[in-house]
């Protein structure tokens, strides 16, 4: 195992140099990643939003949605991903992003803040074995948790919101796909329930 997970590392880090043009060829095949919006068991086929930075520190999932049809061998394989519409969570500009199914697109909105506490890790009381998003229709109220930023907003929206679907406030898995066919991916990593760094 550690040595398939030392060989994303390798290949996150050769997929900067392929996507800035530091390989004039493409025999290497190319990387994607991006927030899964749906995953499909039974076709084996997950479906993101694309990072337009490639930037694994800092990414921006705005780009178009990518399906990829995942590796039959397991051993090239991560873990299911879990899909989810929340691509971004500003606390700065109180906006959170999701991705519209209905229109296909992403859209901005802008949040009300009704309580927010920062530095809250994965095994904090106020969340561990908790399920996020929390939605009470009644209190116009919503709860996520970003176990990135370590964050925990409670926020309302405008009521037209209130009607989707809840994994509209839930992120979905980071994921990588490593692949030379279009859509059809030679070796995937679920980014979110993988720690490369792991002996």
């Amino acid at each position: 195992m550690g040595k398939r997970l030392n060989w994303w590392a390798l290949v996150a880090s050769l997929a900067a140099a392929i996507l800035l043009g530091g390989f004039g060829c493409g025999e290497m095949g190319k990387v994607e990643q991006g927030r899964v919006i749906a995953f499909d068991k039974d076709k084996e086929t997950v479906t993101f939003i694309a990072d337009t930075k490639h930037d694994t520190a800092n990414p921006d999932y705005s780009g178009a949605p990518l399906t990829f049809a995942l590796p039959k061998d397991p051993m090239e394989r991560g873990e299911d991903p879990k899909a989810g519409m929340r691509m971004k969570l500003d606390t700065k500009t109180r906006e959170i992003v999701i991705y519209d199914p209905a229109s296909q697109s992403i859209k901005k909105i802008t949040y009300t803040l009704i309580d927010q506490k920062e530095n809250v890790a994965k095994d904090s009381p106020l969340v561990a074995g908790k399920k996020f998003p929390m939605v009470d229709k009644e209190k116009k109220a919503i709860t996520v948790y970003s176990g990135r930023q370590k964050l925990l907003v409670t926020f309302s929206v405008p009521d037209e919101y209130f009607t989707l679907p809840d994994n509209t406030w839930e992120a979905g898995d980071e994921v990588r796909i490593y692949y030379k066919e279009p859509g059809k991916a030679a070796r995937f990593m679920n980014i979110t329930k993988t720690d490369i760094f792991k002996k």
